[in-house]
Protein backbone atom coordinates (compact mmCIF):
# COMPACT_ATOMS: atom_id res chain seq x y z
CA UNK A 1 0.00 0.00 0.00
CA UNK A 2 1.33 3.38 -0.84
CA UNK A 3 2.25 5.44 2.20
CA UNK A 4 0.25 8.44 2.62
CA UNK A 5 1.45 12.34 2.87
CA UNK A 6 0.36 14.61 5.70
CA UNK A 7 -2.11 16.30 3.76
CA UNK A 8 -3.97 12.50 3.07
CA UNK A 9 -3.62 11.25 6.40
CA UNK A 10 -6.89 10.37 7.86
CA UNK A 11 -8.18 11.67 11.32
CA UNK A 12 -8.01 9.00 14.12
CA UNK A 13 -11.34 7.61 14.26
CA UNK A 14 -12.95 7.93 18.23
CA UNK A 15 -15.65 6.01 19.85
CA UNK A 16 -15.37 2.63 17.89
CA UNK A 17 -15.08 0.32 20.40
CA UNK A 18 -12.84 -1.27 22.69
CA UNK A 19 -10.77 -2.64 20.01
CA UNK A 20 -9.86 0.26 18.39
CA UNK A 21 -7.52 1.86 21.24
CA UNK A 22 -9.83 4.37 21.52
CA UNK A 23 -13.54 3.49 22.20
CA UNK A 24 -15.30 3.89 25.76
CA UNK A 25 -14.23 7.59 26.82
CA UNK A 26 -12.87 8.04 23.19
CA UNK A 27 -9.66 9.62 24.75
CA UNK A 28 -11.74 12.21 26.50
CA UNK A 29 -11.39 10.81 30.23
CA UNK A 30 -14.17 10.77 33.00
CA UNK A 31 -16.28 13.24 33.61
CA UNK A 32 -15.64 17.15 33.45
CA UNK A 33 -15.59 19.88 31.05
CA UNK A 34 -13.11 17.62 28.96
CA UNK A 35 -15.40 15.27 28.41
CA UNK A 36 -18.37 16.94 27.26
CA UNK A 37 -19.25 18.26 23.92
CA UNK A 38 -18.83 22.01 23.03
CA UNK A 39 -16.09 22.70 25.61
CA UNK A 40 -13.21 24.41 25.13
CA UNK A 41 -10.15 25.31 27.07
CA UNK A 42 -9.93 29.28 27.86
CA UNK A 43 -6.81 31.05 26.55
CA UNK A 44 -4.39 31.33 28.67
CA UNK A 45 -5.77 28.75 31.57
CA UNK A 46 -3.16 26.65 33.52
CA UNK A 47 -5.28 24.12 35.18
CA UNK A 48 -5.40 25.86 38.76
CA UNK A 49 -1.95 27.70 38.59
CA UNK A 50 -2.49 31.55 38.20
CA UNK A 51 -2.59 32.25 34.72
CA UNK A 52 0.28 34.24 32.96
CA UNK A 53 -1.48 36.91 32.26
CA UNK A 54 -3.12 37.14 36.11
CA UNK A 55 0.06 37.76 37.61
CA UNK A 56 0.98 40.77 36.96
CA UNK A 57 -0.34 44.58 37.53
CA UNK A 58 -1.95 46.12 34.33
CA UNK A 59 -0.88 49.04 33.08
CA UNK A 60 -2.75 49.10 29.32
CA UNK A 61 -1.32 51.59 27.27
CA UNK A 62 -0.74 54.67 29.62
CA UNK A 63 2.90 55.10 28.58
CA UNK A 64 4.98 55.95 31.99
CA UNK A 65 6.52 59.12 30.73
CA UNK A 66 4.09 60.60 28.30
CA UNK A 67 3.75 64.15 27.58
CA UNK A 68 0.93 66.07 29.05
CA UNK A 69 0.02 69.09 26.69
CA UNK A 70 -2.29 71.89 27.16
CA UNK A 71 -3.32 72.52 23.47
CA UNK A 72 -4.02 76.31 21.90
CA UNK A 73 -5.09 76.90 18.12
CA UNK A 74 -3.89 79.94 16.45
CA UNK A 75 -7.06 81.36 15.93
CA UNK A 76 -7.10 81.72 20.15
CA UNK A 77 -4.30 83.15 20.11
CA UNK A 78 -4.89 86.08 17.51
CA UNK A 79 -7.65 86.87 19.01
CA UNK A 80 -5.72 88.09 22.17
CA UNK A 81 -4.45 90.90 20.68
CA UNK A 82 -1.15 90.58 22.09
CA UNK A 83 2.00 90.74 20.16
CA UNK A 84 4.07 88.86 22.28
CA UNK A 85 2.51 85.53 23.56
CA UNK A 86 4.40 83.56 26.25
CA UNK A 87 4.21 81.36 29.01
CA UNK A 88 3.44 83.59 31.56
CA UNK A 89 0.76 85.13 29.62
CA UNK A 90 -0.92 81.66 28.54
CA UNK A 91 -0.81 80.42 32.68
CA UNK A 92 -2.30 84.10 33.93
CA UNK A 93 -5.70 83.42 31.11
CA UNK A 94 -5.58 79.93 32.75
CA UNK A 95 -4.29 78.06 29.80
CA UNK A 96 -2.74 75.85 31.53
CA UNK A 97 -1.81 75.47 34.81
CA UNK A 98 1.37 73.60 36.40
CA UNK A 99 4.53 74.73 35.19
CA UNK A 100 5.49 71.62 34.30
CA UNK A 101 2.44 71.18 31.93
CA UNK A 102 3.45 71.55 28.33
CA UNK A 103 1.93 73.71 25.83
CA UNK A 104 1.11 72.96 22.21
CA UNK A 105 -0.08 75.25 19.50
CA UNK A 106 -1.71 73.76 16.93
CA UNK A 107 -2.47 75.15 13.26
CA UNK A 108 -6.26 75.83 13.37
CA UNK A 109 -7.16 79.69 11.94
CA UNK A 110 -5.78 81.88 10.14
CA UNK A 111 -2.88 84.62 11.26
CA UNK A 112 -2.97 88.13 10.00
CA UNK A 113 -0.93 90.01 11.78
CA UNK A 114 2.76 88.69 13.54
CA UNK A 115 3.07 86.95 16.18
CA UNK A 116 6.03 85.98 18.71
CA UNK A 117 4.98 82.89 20.51
CA UNK A 118 6.29 80.60 23.29
CA UNK A 119 5.60 77.05 23.72
CA UNK A 120 7.09 73.67 24.82
CA UNK A 121 6.02 72.30 21.01
CA UNK A 122 4.06 73.39 17.51
CA UNK A 123 2.49 71.24 14.78
CA UNK A 124 4.36 71.92 11.67
CA UNK A 125 1.58 73.96 10.47
CA UNK A 126 1.11 76.26 13.25
CA UNK A 127 4.46 76.80 12.80
CA UNK A 128 4.70 77.51 8.94
CA UNK A 129 1.87 79.96 9.70
CA UNK A 130 3.45 82.15 12.30
CA UNK A 131 6.32 82.38 10.50
CA UNK A 132 4.75 83.17 7.10
CA UNK A 133 2.94 85.93 9.35
CA UNK A 134 6.29 87.48 10.18
CA UNK A 135 6.40 86.39 13.45
CA UNK A 136 8.45 83.79 15.26
CA UNK A 137 7.89 80.41 16.86
CA UNK A 138 10.15 80.17 20.51
CA UNK A 139 10.71 76.12 21.26
CA UNK A 140 10.98 76.48 25.01
CA UNK A 141 12.55 73.41 26.50
CA UNK A 142 10.84 71.94 29.88
CA UNK A 143 10.89 69.02 32.15
CA UNK A 144 7.22 67.78 31.54
CA UNK A 145 5.48 66.17 34.01
CA UNK A 146 4.95 62.12 33.81
CA UNK A 147 1.27 60.91 33.58
CA UNK A 148 1.54 58.88 37.01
Amino acid sequence: MKAKTPHQKSQKRRGRGPGSGRGKTSARGHKGGGARSGWRERWGKEGGQTPFYMRFPKRGFNRAFKRLYSVINLDTLASLGEEKIDLELLKTLGWYKNSSDGVKVLGRGQLKKALTVEAHAFSRTAKEQIEKAGGKAILVSAKIQSNQ
